[in-house]
């Protein structure tokens, strides 16, 4: 088994638009390290955060944080250490533009 370490993702997401961040690879497993929430405006953002298993459709029980804000011009770093299998994905909302997201970690195959 080799690990990779490195930026997972990253994305400008839309406003209020339900993005996918990451998605872990056939035949491996990750290791989520951190996560940054960078809001690029003079407002503030709430974003959203969630895990969905093997792809499964939107549930509640999924979400990590929800509604959770980021000041202006300013940026929330989230150490997690959450493993995902394969086929599993990290989504991101949004409340407004200019939201970025960067996910850092480790790929085991």
């Amino acid at each position: 088994m080799a690990d990779v370490l490195k930026v997972l993702g990253q994305v400008d997401t839309a406003a209020t638009t339900v993005t996918t961040l990451y998605t872990v690879p056939s035949e491996t497993v990750t290791t989520i390290s951190s996560i940054v929430a960078a809001n690029r405006t003079g407002s503030a953002i709430t974003f959203r955060l969630s895990v969905h298993v093997a792809g499964a459709s939107a549930d509640d029980k999924q979400y990590l944080y929800y509604d959770k804000s980021v000041a202006a011009n300013d940026s929330l770093t989230i150490v997690i250490g959450i493993t995902l299998n394969q086929t599993d994905v990290l989504k991101v909302y949004a409340s407004a533009v200019n939201m970025s997201f960067n996910v850092f970690g480790v790929e085991t195959t």
